[in-house]
């Protein structure tokens, strides 16, 4: 019987807890992860039912707060996770940086692009989460591209998450700045044209559903779901490319039960697993598997090229600049 545990702010609210110890044992698997709590339970019920052998206990909580209590554990020694499936792979290039993650070399990734796995596949992305742009079904303008969110009949209509609350936004900007044909100087027209940029993906949501702004930068899967419940919004994957999260999943190297550990990651990247994160209402990260209703072929959308191993040396200075420019 699976345990699962759910963390809110501060407090720690324990969900379901069965016997047993959090010694290593034959069959039992502790994952860390960012998934909502709906998704991570899927996830797990689905590759118990492949597995009918691993117990499955799972910690669930953003990225960042998974993050201060893990490095918590590394800091006594007691890192708890054999397996972590979390938001972006600039957090997993700073696991890798530190030496936290376990190689795993016979991990199948046919079907997924280069830049979807580790070099030295030590991280793997299970999904693509991208970021466009999205609009008030009573908007005027019907801008195609990010450049038109510059243009002066936008002044003023746009707003975004901030990179300083948001780790997609943090990938967003980052992937910007590294585009030759975008780069800071975009970012900068957009302050300059008056966007503004606070709070995370769901304020944005809340601003352009509302009428409050025209136009929003924002995850896909937020505007597309609630323009299926009839939210007065459209979600436009921009012609020149979006970036994307890819909840990646890694083995620690203190995993416990590093054996069933990669089964995990082989049933996320399977065509089954693909298939799971398309009903989930994400776009597969692997070729071949067909979204889900609302998103546009896989084939048609064109990711921006992102070094997710520059986007962790220039966290920093990104945020700097930002803060800088939009405030926060």
């Amino acid at each position: 019987m699976t345990r699962t545990f759910a963390f809110r702010g501060a407090a720690a609210l324990v969900c379901l807890l069965v016997g047993g110890t959090a010694a290593a044992q034959a069959g039992k698997l502790v994952l860390y992860t960012s998934q909502p709590n709906e998704d991570a339970q899927a996830t797990v019920d689905a590759f118990e039912a492949a597995h009918p052998g691993i117990d499955v206990e799972w910690v669930r909580e953003g990225t960042t707060k998974v993050m201060a209590k893990l490095q918590a554990e590394f800091a006594t020694g007691s890192p708890q996770p054999d397996l972590l499936l979390i938001a972006d792979s600039v957090t997993m290039e700073g696991l890798k940086r530190d030496d936290r993650l376990m190689p795993y070399p016979g991990a199948d990734t046919a079907g997924f692009a280069a830049g979807l796995f580790d070099t030295d596949k030590t991280y793997f992305s299970t999904k693509l989460i991208t970021t466009g742009f999205m609009a008030n079904a009573r908007a005027d303008a019907a801008p195609t591209s990010w450049r038109d969110l510059t243009k002066p009949e936008m002044k003023g209509m746009v707003t975004m998450p901030s990179p300083l609350t948001s780790g997609a936004a943090l990938v967003h900007v980052a992937t910007l700045a590294q585009n030759a044909d975008l780069g800071w100087p975009y970012i900068e027209a957009l302050a300059q044209n008056g966007t503004t940029a606070s709070g995370g993906n769901g304020a944005v949501m809340k601003s352009v559903a509302g009428g409050e702004k025209a136009y929003g930068v924002i995850v896909d899967y937020l505007p597309i779901r609630e323009a299926a419940k009839g939210s007065p919004v459209r979600f436009v994957f921009p012609t020149d490319g979006v970036s994307a999260v890819t909840e990646p999943v890694a083995i620690l190297k203190t995993a416990k039960n590093p054996e069933d550990a990669r089964l995990f990651i082989d049933f996320l990247l399977s065509e089954t697993g693909q298939k799971l994160a398309a009903g989930q209402g994400y776009l597969p990260a692997r070729d071949g598997v067909a979204g889900p209703t609302g998103f546009p072929a896989r084939d048609t959308i064109k990711l921006l090229p992102f070094n997710a191993a520059k986007a962790l040396a220039d966290e920093t200075e990104n945020k700097k600049r930002f803060s800088d420019l939009f405030g926060g």
